[in-house]
C-alpha cells in the first residue's frame, strides 16, 4: 500500500468523521470510522520526518496550517459538539509529535557521535561508559518525548498526550512491524480502557478501541512508495472541509 493510498483512506475516514456531527447526530456510526484517520495521519508525520529534503520547511508548514485550520476548527466543534475555544486543532499535536521525533533523533545520534569518536580507544573501561551514556541519552530522549506529549495535553490539542505519542511510536518502531503493532495496541488499550471500565463496560468503548486499532492494517501494509502526489492535500482539505460543513 503506498502513501498516497494511506492519505486517501485517512481524509475519507475523517471525512466520515466530522460529516457524521452534521448529517446524523453529535455520536454517531460515523465517529467510529473516524477513529482510522489519526493514526494514519500520526504514521505520515513519521514517514515524513525520514523522507523530507528541508526539515525547517517541514516545520513552518505544520506550523502555518496549525494556525489557519484554527478558526474553521473552532468554528465546527462549537457549533456541533460544544467546543471549546482553548482546544487545539490536530495540526499542533502532528507538529508536537514531529518535534518529538526531531529532539530524540538530535539526543541519540550525538551519544552516537561520541561513541564513534572513541570506538579506536582501546580502553574497556570508556568504552563501557560510553554505551552507558548511550542509554541515558535514550532515556532522556524518551523523557523529552513525554514532556511534550504532557505540553500537548497542557494545551488541549486534539488526541492530546496520547496523540504526541503515536506519532512517536511509529517513528521509533518505525522498521519493526511487530513492536510497531504491539507499542500501537498498549496505546490504544491504555487510551480506552478506563472509559470501559468506568462505564460498566460499555460497548461503545470497544468498538472504538478496536476502531482505533484497525488502521494498523493498513499501516503495517505500507509498501515505502510513495504513489501519486498529494503534498498539500491534507493541508488544504483539512481548514476547508470543517469550514464547508460549518456554512452547512
Amino acid at each position: 500500500m503506498t502513501s498516497f493510498a494511506l492519505k486517501i483512506i485517512a481524509l475519507i475516514t475523517m471525512f466520515i468523521d466530522h460529516a457524521g456531527y452534521v448529517f446524523v447526530g453529535n455520536f454517531s456510526f460515523c465517529n467510529f470510522i473516524g477513529r482510522i484517520a489519526f493514526p494514519i495521519f500520526a504514521f505520515q508525520i513519521s514517514e515524513g520526518y525520514k523522507h523530507t529534503k528541508n526539515l525547517k520547511k517541514y516545520f513552518i508548514r505544520l506550523g502555518v496550517f496549525s494556525l489557519v485550520s484554527q478558526i474553521p476548527f473552532y468554528l465546527f466543534s462549537f457549533k456541533y459538539h460544544g467546543g471549546n475555544i482553548l482546544n487545539l486543532n490536530v495540526f499542533f499535536t502532528l507538529f508536537l509529535g514531529l518535534l518529538s521525533i526531531y529532539l530524540y533523533d538530535f539526543i541519540v545520534k550525538s551519544s552516537k557521535t561520541n561513541r564513534v569518536n572513541n570506538n579506536d580507544n582501546p580502553n574497556n573501561s570508556l568504552n563501557k561508559k560510553i554505551k552507558v551514556l548511550s542509554n541515558v541519552y535514550k532515556i532522556v530522549g524518551i523523557i523529552i518525548v513525554l514532556l511534550l506529549s504532557y505540553i500537548a495535553e497542557l494545551l488541549n490539542t486534539d488526541y492530546g498526550f496520547w496523540g504526541v505519542l503515536v506519532v512517536f511510536i511509529f517513528y521509533l518502531f518505525n522498521s519493526r512491524k511487530l513492536l510497531m503493532t504491539i507499542a500501537f495496541f498498549i496505546l490504544c488499550m491504555a487510551k480506552y480502557f478506563i472509559p470501559y471500565i468506568n462505564s460498566a463496560f460499555s460497548f461503545t468503548y470497544l468498538v472504538l478501541g478496536l476502531c482505533t486499532f484497525l488502521p494498523i492494517v493498513f499501516i503495517t501494509s505500507y509498501n515505502g512508495k510513495q504513489g501519486p502526489k498529494i503534498k498539500y492535500l491534507l493541508y488544504i482539505f483539512y481548514p476547508l472541509h470543517l469550514l464547508t460543513l460549518y456554512l452547512l
